[in-house]
């Protein structure tokens, strides 16, 4: 009974895994297909005639080389930025464990019911009142610091004793000082969750830069590919997919790269080997 347990346990894994990648599949098998063969009658595992033109164009056409570099400068800048907001503020929400913190995190968890959408708006008047429109700084100040950021970082440190505070003043060890070489460092895990989450959703993010990115030298990559979906002269499928695949890389590579870290602060577990 138990064996046959696992062997349905495999199958069921096995079933959702193809299932999970099917969508990256056919997204590469339309990247290397010709346009006239993304409709085609039936099923194939293969096109028939195989082409890398798409990447061709995706590259030179959509201009991907700029938009990747802006992207990865829009990325890590915000993941910079909310670092050096959420760290300090998940260690004073952790250190003073007194009633008016439980009631100042209440405040900052309450955030998370207020949409993204709703904040658009008067973000995008306010930053082109004081001169930032279509720039950089536009696309990077506005996510600046992150409530989930604090929050998932604020429950990493939760799980130092306190004990471990107490010495570290007992030895004479300064806030900040503490902050960064004792406890930072234990939540590393938590950290690494958060980074992965950060890169995940502001690499991929299209409806800020839409709203404030007009010129086409600080596009994004997801913005830089909306030029293959043009209703009037017919959507670029091959072109579109492998840009979507070329983009997919170093998305990829930073989960393969923190995959133990991210692990770790989403389960709280340790990873050994």
């Amino acid at each position: 009974m138990n064996a046959a347990l696992r062997v349905g346990r495999w199958i069921f894994l096995a079933g959702a895994l193809l299932v999970s990648l099917f969508p990256f599949y056919w997204m590469l098998r339309t990247s290397v297909a010709d346009h006239d063969q993304v409709f085609g009658d039936g099923f194939s595992l293969l096109p028939d005639t195989l082409t890398f033109d798409g990447y061709a164009r995706a590259w030179n056409d959509a201009s991907l080389g700029n938009a990747m570099l802006v992207g990865l400068a829009v990325t890590f800048g915000i993941l910079a930025l909310q670092l050096l907001t959420c760290i300090p503020a998940a260690y004073v929400l952790t250190v003073h464990r007194k009633r008016w913190t439980g009631r100042v995190f209440g405040f900052v968890m309450l955030c998370l019911l207020i949409p993204a959408q709703v904040t658009m708006i008067p973000l995008f008047i306010g930053l082109n009142q004081v001169g930032l429109g279509d720039t950089l700084a536009a696309l990077i100040l506005p996510f600046a610091t992150s409530v989930l950021g604090t929050f998932m970082i604020r429950n990493q440190m939760m799980s130092i004793p306190v004990a471990l505070f107490e010495a570290c003043e007992m030895d004479g060890l300064g806030p900040i000082r503490t902050m960064l070489s004792v406890v930072t460092p234990i939540a590393l895990p938590g950290i690494a969750a958060f980074s992965v989450y950060s890169i995940f959703v502001h690499w991929n993010d299209y409806m800020w830069p839409l709203l404030v990115a007009r010129s086409p030298e600080i596009q994004t990559p997801p913005l830089a590919l909306a030029i293959f979906q043009d209703a009037s002269t017919g959507f670029d499928y091959p072109a579109l997919a492998a840009g979507a695949a070329i983009v997919t890389v170093p998305i990829v590579a930073v989960f393969l790269f923190a995959q133990k870290h991210f692990v770790r602060g989403m389960s709280g577990t340790e990873i050994t080997g």
